[in-house]
């Protein structure tokens, strides 16, 4: 019971630590590309490896305009996405683009939701390298 009580501890310190680094990597190396755009309150970012898939759903109001923006750490390489519709209609893909923009503007016409599924690359290293994805969203008033 002791064990089970220390190694608790020892995984909430760890998440609380990996959450803390994820958005001071955010605050330095994200938040300048939405510029222009209010950010939303939501805060989205997970600790990724190589080969990694992560899918994240989002609402989107009718009459705005936006800006989602996919920021990752560079050791992990070239992370890809695509969003899709609520019926699975890809509405983008980050690889169909320029390799370099990482965010992707548009004009809803009604509210809806949308999934964002972001894609880290496989890596032939023998290291295993993590890194902070973090998916913002802005907005235009």
């Amino acid at each position: 019971m002791k064990h089970t009580i220390i190694l608790l501890l020892t995984l909430g310190l760890f998440a609380t630590t990996a959450d803390a680094q994820c958005r001071s990597f955010t605050k330095k190396n994200c938040l300048t590309e939405l510029e222009g755009y209010i950010q939303n309150d939501n805060y989205n970012s997970a600790i990724l490896i190589p080969g990694d898939e992560a899918q994240l759903m989002l609402t989107f109001l009718a009459g705005q305009e936006y800006r989602l923006l996919v920021c990752s750490h560079p050791v992990l390489g070239d992370v890809t996405y695509e969003i899709f519709d609520a019926k699975g209609k890809r509405l983008f893909d980050s690889r169909k683009n320029e390799p370099d923009v990482s965010y992707v503007d548009f004009n809803m016409e009604t509210t809806q939701q949308l999934q964002v599924q972001v894609h880290v690359p496989e890596t032939r290293s023998a290291i295993m390298h993590e890194g902070c994805v973090t998916v913002l969203v802005g907005s235009k008033s």
